[in-house]
């Protein structure tokens, strides 16, 4: 169902849909952020005000700096031997179907009722009905609105999860995606009891001494383009191993690089087991990445996107770079 329904009707839409069916299917993308987790975590509690089943799973690791969150101890990790049963799909954050990895094996999506909620620009909505609001901040914007117009309040835990997608999709409210709308929601959910210090704490300021190895490691590891208007960093199959370190241990290192102030673009290029390489690309606002990444066959936002590269890292660097050298001329 096309998005040219305004968005009073799509959350009515969703409101029916989430009412119609029995039992849900809660999915996210690969490689799980925190907008991600969160959106699985406050949809669940709202399938639940419906007395709804649920069944919630992702393909990969969960960040599990996020285990405080609601219903974390029950997001399961894809098993293509599971037998499950359920009457319908909800996708959260996923702006192409394929980003839900071997999950999407688990049904047919020319069959089974599918609702996509999602804020990419890039989403090819997919769903049998489509919520994608490309100027939210995050997926979480959207679910609350959901639960607004369903007319309920979040208790505490729904709320620390809308809260908590959030501040990392914002980077901690800076940033150019915090809008009038995220700083009112922000708000709501400081009086229903968020803590907004112990979040921006855990999330944004405190880190794993493996961590600080691997960061030590890849800023070595830093280069620029002739005009240091491009920058990236490489990150190799066992460098997680050799500092003990885990995925989430690479989220926000990109922003090192973009952080320089002659920089227009950060990449951090990561080596994949099969040898072949992801690339996570982030623009100071000159360069439109989702439609480069788009490119290559990924997707995203117009500062932040990703894509696959199916080279090995030299090559990835030379075509990507090569690639935002011309989206820079």
């Amino acid at each position: 169902m096309s998005t040219s329904l305004s968005y009073h009707e799509q959350l009515e839409g969703a409101i029916a849909f989430i009412q119609r069916y029995d039992s849900f299917l809660v999915v996210a993308h690969e490689q799980p952020d925190g907008d991600a987790i969160s959106s699985c975590s406050a949809m669940t509690w709202l399938l639940e005000q419906y007395n709804k089943q649920v069944i919630i799973i992702n393909e990969s690791e969960l960040p599990g700096r996020l285990s405080y969150l609601y219903q974390y101890d029950n997001i399961k990790r894809f098993n293509s031997e599971a037998t499950l049963q359920f009457d319908a799909v909800i996708a959260l954050d996923c702006a192409d179907y394929s980003r839900l990895g071997e999950v999407r094996t688990l049904f047919t999506a020319e069959v089974t009722p599918l609702l996509n909620i999602d804020h990419h620009p890039t989403n090819n909505e997919f769903g049998t009905l489509n919520i994608i609001r490309s100027h939210a901040a995050a997926t979480v914007e959207i679910i609350y609105d959901l639960i607004k117009y369903a007319n309920l309040t979040p208790n505490l835990p729904c709320a620390i999860a809308l809260y908590t997608g959030l501040l990392t999709d914002t980077g901690g409210f800076r940033y150019s995606n915090t809008s009038p709308e995220v700083m009112a929601m922000a708000s709501e959910l400081l009086a229903l009891g968020v803590s907004a210090y112990e979040l921006a704490d855990h999330l944004l300021e405190k880190m794993t001494y493996a961590r600080l190895k691997l960061l030590q490691t890849l800023l070595a590891r830093i280069s620029f383009s002739e005009d240091q208007r491009i920058g990236w960093v490489s990150v190799m199959h066992d460098d997680l191993a050799t500092c003990g370190a885990v995925p989430e241990d690479l989220e926000g290192i990109v922003n090192y690089v973009l952080n320089v102030d002659s920089v227009e673009v950060g990449i951090l290029f990561k080596e994949t087991e099969s040898g072949l390489v992801k690339a996570s690309i982030r623009s100071a606002g000159k360069v439109d990445v989702a439609s480069v990444a788009h490119s290559f066959g990924g997707g995203g936002h117009v500062r932040a996107a990703g894509c696959k590269m199916n080279a090995d890292m030299n090559s990835s660097i030379e075509t990507l770079v090569g690639a935002i050298r011309k989206a820079l001329t």
